[in-house]
């Protein structure tokens, strides 16, 4: 390992210009892999520094190759060719990067805001948006925003195609926390139901006002090899089309985007 992500100081004392402006540099990096994600603004006062110098350092570790910026959001992530520095969240970072071009260029065919999710903790968190872009959209600063596994499609699709040995301990977790909004879809004939629609169909469905009552979505799985990366979603607003619709109009595409997702990931 090259760098120690979490021992020193963040900003330590030094006496040329030169490795001072390469000390703040590392503390940036070291802050964005320690956090997943962050924006410039929250850098600076995490790490006390003025915002006009993190912009020029993170802009340096962009042409360098180790942060890379949301195509959709402020947010700024660590990149592959940093994880030698420390475990960070790299491909979260690359899966996020990847997704960002391949949504617009979808823009003129997918009207409806889309939404890239990855798992973590018991949720799937919002990593990649078209909420601020799309003029059917109802939300607006959705990156970072933690969806519920049972009653969002999203979750349902990680649910669905994740493996069975994870499903099962994402479910007791749920269980543990007890969310009263989650019983009913803990139950087992429920989950089977769901989880064999899903997989046969290929996609997930929220369209019965479970999470959001004026909206409803479909999702579908990103898959590299036998692994499961996220999923993405289409989100649209109940009263303007139905479920049905939904699927034949805006299915094919949604798998289409995840599908070069995985594509666009290195080995």
């Amino acid at each position: 390992m090259l760098l120690s992500m979490t021992d020193g100081p963040a900003l330590p004392k030094t006496s040329s210009g030169s490795v001072r402006a390469l000390a703040r540099g590392l503390a940036v990096l070291r802050h964005v892999n320690e956090v997943g994600e962050a924006r410039p603004g929250e850098i600076a006062r995490a790490l006390g520094l003025p915002r006009p110098t993190v912009y020029r350092l993170l802009e340096t570790l962009e042409e360098l190759g180790y942060v890379a910026f949301s195509a959709t959001s402020q947010y700024v992530r660590v990149t592959r060719f940093a994880a030698a520095l420390g475990d960070g969240h790299a491909l979260t970072a690359e899966i996020a990067q990847a997704a960002g071009p391949i949504f617009g260029e979808y823009a003129g065919q997918v009207v409806w805001p889309l939404d890239l999710t990855v798992y973590h903790n018991a949720a799937m968190v919002i990593q990649e948006t078209t909420h601020g872009r799309s003029p059917l959209s109802i939300d607006r600063g959705m990156t970072g925003y933690r969806l519920p596994m049972l009653r969002t499609s999203a979750g349902r699709a990680y649910l669905a195609f994740c493996p069975d040995e994870e499903r099962a301990l994402i479910l007791d977790h749920l269980r543990r926390l007890g969310d009263p909004a989650d019983l009913p879809f803990l139950e087992e004939r429920w989950l089977l139901r769901m989880i064999s629609e899903t997989r046969a169909r290929g996609l997930a469905i929220r369209d019965s006002g479970e999470f959001r009552a004026e909206t409803a979505s479909i999702a579908a799985p990103i898959r590299a090899g036998t692994g499961l990366l996220g999923c993405i979603s289409l989100i649209w607003i109940r009263s303007a089309m139905g479920t049905g619709k939904a699927l034949s109009e805006y299915g094919a595409p949604l798998a289409e985007i995840a599908g070069r997702i995985a594509a666009a990931l290195p080995d």
